[in-house]
């Protein structure tokens, strides 16, 4: 796949933060998008179903099945993946595009392969890191708190952390996740590093 192109004066970079369902990603991504004016979220393409909170453009692209296989033949994604049978995630290159002519460093929220295939593409240009719950009881608690998942769908998403603890030292930051202010700080710290420091 061919990368996008971004602002030739702006060397922008990419901080990746990926994670199971229910480690608080997405929490310590929100809280980065406000402490630092100089990165924007990468919005990511799906064909699951929207949440009721959930708005096109805003949390995700939400596209049909048809739709996203089209666009994969297009060569219109950076990288994809099928997470679950019939379930697509990906990264569009006009959304990258779209930030660093913003002159924007970018921000994604993915899941663990999605992270190893920027990570791969884009090399020391991206920092990615794995947001991880002190437990697998402490996720699965989280998960039935947020009440949107059923008991088949929570055990799913625990079986499949399990398995990405197996990709943990391919990522260049492991950050734990259990108490929220400490793991914000953290955050901050390392993002504040990466994007302030010259890319070679």
């Amino acid at each position: 796949m061919s990368k996008p192109t971004g602002n030739n004066n702006f060397e922008g970079k990419i901080i990746v933060f990926a994670a199971p369902s229910g480690a608080g990603k997405t929490t310590i991504v929100r809280h980065i998008l406000n402490a630092f004016t100089s990165v924007d979220f990468s919005v990511s393409a799906t064909t699951r179903e929207p949440r009721n909170y959930e708005e096109h453009g805003v949390h995700y692209y939400f596209l049909s099945q048809k739709e996203f296989i089209e666009k994969i033949e297009q060569d219109q994604f950076v990288e994809y993946e099928q997470v679950y049978d019939g379930v697509f995630y990906g990264t569009l290159k006009s959304e990258m595009n779209r930030l660093w002519a913003q002159n924007k460093h970018i921000v994604f929220d993915i899941d663990v392969q999605g992270a190893l295939s920027i990570k791969k593409i884009y090399g020391d240009k991206a920092f990615t890191i794995f947001v991880e719950p002190p437990t697998l009881d402490v996720l699965a608690k989280r998960l039935r708190e947020r009440g949107t998942e059923t008991e088949e769908s929570i055990q799913k998403r625990v079986a499949k952390f399990t398995n990405e603890m197996e990709f943990l030292d391919k990522f260049d930051y492991r950050l734990i996740n259990d108490e929220l202010e400490i793991a914000f700080d953290e955050a901050e710290r390392i993002v504040e590093e990466f994007i302030s420091t010259p890319h070679v």
